[in-house]
């Protein structure tokens, strides 16, 4: 039996992954027999194996049918294309500029600050972004009446509502991801840097010819695994913090699907919202990483 791994020391490994490969099954691969409750007429009832009523592709004409199908399809990509955006370029920036601190007690309270949140549900979090946005007596607003400007709803206003999920989005996770851009500066050779010193390059020329380009394939890395995310703005964190007032902004696919399936018992119609965005985001994180093989030649296997 050990001969089929090569090397005896390896079958631990293996067993290892056995608890990892089990919940991915579980929770990934056998629901995905729930596919068919979206060409069907479901009956909860009747069981996901019962006696259903086909429908074929009727549910999905019924979904483009919706009046607010596309304000949602919008919401979701506005919402979700400023995250990753921004949620890529900010991290970075913050690792090129603590990468230049020299105090070492200096980057590690600031990396141990910035972390922080990430390890907070948006349970919490939202709880304090509550208190926080409060157009009364929230810090916010509280030091924007210091400048002498009126209160702004940010949980409250269409216009103000995307940005803000944005920006606390962009807050909670940065510091994870700049943590990750740091591993990949410390992996750069440092007689690189020397080199460049030695031809005259200053400290921004180093950066842009030595850091970036040293960092080049964690950055492609992430940029190809969130293009797959294109259609997920983030369930937890809206579905925390918005109210009917900002649907117009702030109502997403996720957020659409929670409410036809669970509050208004429409199980194949959230079925097929949900079928269509995992489809299309297959589509996508697929294309990117055709791309980031054929401009990068960047590969995972």
């Amino acid at each position: 039996m050990f001969k089929r791994y090569g090397n005896r020391r390896e079958l631990p490994l293996h067993l290892m992954l056995l608890p990892g490969l089990v919940l991915l099954l579980v929770f990934a691969y056998i629901p995905m027999m729930g596919i068919m409750i979206a060409f069907q007429q479901f009956n909860p009832v009747k069981g996901l194996f019962g006696d259903q009523r086909w429908l074929g592709l009727d549910n999905f004409h019924t979904i483009f049918a919706m009046p607010n199908i596309w304000r949602v399809i919008g919401n979701t990509i506005l919402i979700a294309v400023m995250k990753i955006v921004l949620g890529m370029v900010v991290p970075i920036v913050f690792a090129l500029l603590l990468n230049e601190v020299k105090r070492v007690m200096f980057k590690r309270v600031t990396q141990t600050i910035i972390y922080f949140p990430y390890f907070l549900s948006w349970i919490i979090l939202s709880g304090i972004m509550i208190d926080i946005l409060s157009p009364s007596s929230g810090l916010v607003n509280v030091m924007l009446s210091w400048v002498g400007l009126g209160p702004v709803y940010f949980l409250g206003e269409n216009s103000w509502f995307p940005f803000t999920m944005v920006a606390s989005d962009v807050w909670k996770n940065f510091g994870f991801n700049s943590v990750i851009y740091l591993a990949a500066i410390t992996s750069i050779d440092t007689t690189l840097y020397e080199a460049a010193a030695v031809d005259g390059a200053n400290r921004w020329k180093q950066t842009w010819h030595v850091t970036l380009p040293g960092m080049r394939m964690i950055i492609v890395l992430l940029m190809v695994l969130s293009l797959g995310n294109i259609f997920d703005a983030g369930f937890d964190q809206i579905f925390n913090l918005y109210s009917p007032q900002v649907y117009q902004s702030g109502d997403i696919i996720d957020t659409m699907i929670y409410r036809l399936g669970l509050l208004q018992s429409q199980y194949s119609i959230s079925a097929g919202v949900g079928l269509m965005k995992s489809g299309v985001s297959f589509v996508l994180i697929t294309v990117s990483y055709y791309l980031a093989y054929k401009l990068f030649k960047y590969r995972f296997f």
